[in-house]
């Protein structure tokens, strides 16, 4: 049985109980990807059938909000801060460095499926610049060297 297939029966119950709820598309995409951690290919089918809607409209709104994952998310997620204030302070050069490492553009995940990379437009952190997130923790004023190491230790053994 395919992984995915793993996840229909938690589907059928959050369809069960959203689905005649008006708008009800939206919460359930959410409350699949909060279950599953993404919304699997088979979903697609349940939900347009459950809400008498097409499986492309189903695709359409999952396409349309970046927030939407159709694949299992990477191990570890950094985002890094390309506003203004980071930008001065030489977070472009991070970002190329980044993807040179990585192997991947500012919204991919490493081949391996360790680590995702995102652009965020400001962590609160412009006195600190440059800064990134890295599973949900803020690393300010980063250099060449140490984002090398924070993208090493996440790569070797999974801690970061």
């Amino acid at each position: 049985m395919p992984d995915e297939m793993l996840h229909l029966p938690l589907i059928h119950r959050l369809l069960e109980r959203h689905k005649d709820t008006p708008g009800a598309l939206l919460p359930i995409l959410h409350a699949i990807q909060e279950g599953c951690g993404y919304i699997p290919a088979a979903a697609i089918a349940e939900i347009a059938h459950a809400l008498n809607l097409s499986q492309a409209e189903v695709r359409g709104v999952i396409s349309f909000y970046h927030d939407f994952r159709s694949t299992p998310p990477a191990r570890h997620t950094l985002r890094l801060c390309r506003a203004e204030s980071c930008q001065s302070m030489g977070a472009e050069r991070l970002a190329a460095q980044l993807r040179e490492q990585l192997a991947l553009d500012d919204h991919g995940t490493s081949a391996d499926g360790q680590i995702a990379l995102r652009p965020v437009y400001c962590l609160g952190a412009c006195a600190c610049s440059p800064a990134l997130e890295l599973d949900g923790r803020v690393h300010a004023r980063l250099t060449p060297e140490r984002l090398r190491e924070l993208v090493s230790d996440c790569l070797e053994d999974g801690t970061c």
